[in-house]
This record gives structure tokens, sequence and C-alpha cells, in this order.
């Protein structure tokens, strides 16, 4: 084992030995991952618990991901991810973790760090079927499991998935539920993503954080709304770290993320979905940063088609087609927003930019 420092002794004394609330092992199957190119680190995790999130999933940005599972301890995740931030390697991390923890024997552990090196324990007195896999960039860990299979199902899944992160992670819960997941049955799932930024720093500790805390099938419910989340609040990331991308002269990256922008657009074009508000964000974020305004102008005629008598839908087509050069159109359709909207100071503003006034 590895000899604890001073440091690491007060930082670690004041912790040790905390459970989970109710003192009953939380049986469940998790992922800890690393994307060598993103930077992106992250942890899936489902079991037939409430909130299992809140208490297995810990991670932040160039630092590492801590999955804390079976009899819980808890505070391995802050004081886990506290070791990283310190410097220490994930296994140096883990040993320390163990040998601070009298029930060690009862724990089971995924660690991985800023460099995605994965390590996992399973205690000797976790509920069978109970073990893990590290392979690159990824560790795998369940308790209470159906069988062998389920971790050896994750695994594969993760590696010959193709996709962001989140993809790979959500394929790997799929994988290990269809392979018979947690015997006990579902309950609660959840979903962390950490991705470095300096301009928006809260990315660091939540870039993509969902959670379904009781729900009958709530794995499938987690790709809901991570669905969702992508087409709103991660469109919006990726136009940002494009544009970082550009401003630093990594124009490959910057081409990724703008194609990831354009696929979701673009999927939800070919899905014909019948969400306004949706179709109108897509349309709004790519015309504002000047990408794929074809398919914007194609999804702001939607929104409107659905929701004609809205004033924000209509600026955005107005938007659009100012962009595409189309400035008659563009100030056609503004006219209908301040007609619903009179007193709105903004669509005032956006005529006389239309006019080339302002």
């Amino acid at each position: 084992m590895l000899r604890l420092t001073g440091f690491v002794f007060c930082l670690l004394a004041l912790t040790v030995g905390t459970v989970s609330a109710s003192g009953e092992p939380v049986g469940t199957f998790s992922i800890v991952a690393y994307d060598s190119v993103t930077q992106e680190i992250g942890v899936a995790v489902q079991s037939r618990a409430f909130s299992v999130g809140s208490a297995v999933a810990w991670a932040e940005a160039g630092v590492g991901a801590i999955a804390t599972q079976a009899l819980t301890n808890e505070s391995f995740g802050p004081r886990g991810l506290e070791l990283l931030r310190a410097g220490l390697t994930s296994q140096q991390v883990l040993e320390i973790l163990l040998e601070t923890d009298p029930g060690g024997e009862d724990r089971q552990v995924g660690v991985i760090d800023g460099k995605g090196r994965p390590v996992n324990f399973t205690g000797s007195k976790c509920l069978s079927w109970a073990g893990g896999k590290t392979g690159v960039n990824y560790a795998c860990q369940g308790n209470i499991l159906a069988s062998e299979k389920v971790i050896e199902h994750m695994a594969n899944a993760f590696e010959t998935t193709q996709g962001e992160l989140a993809d790979r992670l959500l394929a790997a819960l799929v994988a290990a539920q269809a392979a018979g997941g947690d015997k006990r049955g579902m309950q609660s799932a959840a979903l962390l993503v950490v991705r470095p930024s300096e301009q928006f720093p809260e990315y660091r500790y939540r870039y993509i954080d969902l959670r379904v805390e009781d729900n009958p099938d709530p794995i499938n419910e987690l790709i809901r709304l991570y669905k969702i989340h992508q087409k709103t609040n991660l469109i919006e990331a990726h136009i940002r770290y494009a544009a970082y991308y550009d401003s630093v002269g990594i124009s490959d990256l910057a081409d990724h993320e703008r194609g990831i922008v354009g696929g979701m657009l673009k999927q939800a074009l070919q899905e014909g979905t019948q969400d306004a508000d949706l179709l109108n964000n897509l349309a709004w974020i790519c015309a504002t940063a000047d990408v794929f305004l074809e398919e914007s102008l194609e999804a702001a005629k939607r929104a409107v088609a659905l929701k004609p008598d809205e004033a924000y839908i209509l600026d955005t087509l107005a938007e659009v087609e100012f962009r595409m050069g189309m400035v008659e159109e563009a100030i056609k359709t503004i006219k209908r927003a301040i007609e619903l909207d009179p007193e709105s100071q903004y669509y005032r503003d956006q005529l006389k930019r239309f006019r080339g006034l302002s």
C-alpha cells in the first residue's frame, strides 16, 4: 500500500467510514471513462435503488471521475477527486481510499484520472455477482448482477460504439441491462460528463448532468432526456467549443464540433419533429453562429408553421432570412412579429438592423 503523507492523512481523517444513508448495499453497474480527443470524463450508472446518481457518480474535468458503490462510501467521491486534484494517479487514489476505510471489503469503486488511466476494486464482501473490467480509457464495475456477462457486454459496447463520450456511456448501460443488469431490477440511472473549458468553467463540473431518480425503465428515460439535452443545451456548447477552437487555430476540432451541431439539426429535420420550440432553438443557435443556414431556414419555417402566432419564432425566421441575404423576406417576417408584439423594442431594433439603419 502507498504510505500516507501528512497532507493526505489530514484530508481523510474526518471522513473515514461514511456509508449510504440506508446502510444497505447499493447494487448497481457503472462505467467511468475518458475521451482523449475532447478530454471529457464521465460516469454512467444504473441501479435498483432510488437516486443512484447522487451517491455513485463524481467527476471533475482535468481531474478524473469516481464511481463508488456496493455498501457505498459516498465520501470516496469528493475525497478521491481531492486526491486526484493533488496530482495522485488513479491507482494511488484507490489505494489510499481503501487503506483508510475499515469497511473496504464491502466497497466497489471505479476510478479514472485526468490522463485516462482506469482502475477498479471489488471487495470480497460485495454481493454476487460482483466484479469489474478495465480497458483503454474506461473501467466497468457492478455488483448484485445477473452474471459476469453484464460487465463483458458493457465493456464491449463502450469499445465498439462510435460518437461522443455520452453516447458511448449510454450504449454501455443499454448493453449491460440487455445482459441481465442488476438482478433485483431497475429504478434509477444517471449520466455525468465534464469537459475542460476556460471560458465556461461550469462545464468542468456539469457539462452533462442528467438523473432519473425513480422510474420503471430508467435507462430509456435517461436516453430520452439526453436527446432533449443534445438539441438544446449541448448544441450551444458545441458552438462555443467550435468558436474557441477557431480562436486558437485548431481547425480540425472546430470543424468536428460544428459537424456535431449539423448532425443534430439534420436529424431533427429528418425525424419530422413537431416540437416548434426545439426547431426554433436549433435554427436560432445555428443561424447566429452562421452555420448550416439552409437547414436552419427549413427548421425555422417548420417552427412558424407549427406556431404561426408567436413573435419570438417569427424573429428566428427573420434572423435566418437576413443572414442568408433574403433581406426583403426578413423585413416582412419581422413586421409580422411586431404586429404580434408591438411593445417590443427588440423587434423594432431588428427591423432597423435589417433595413441597414443601425
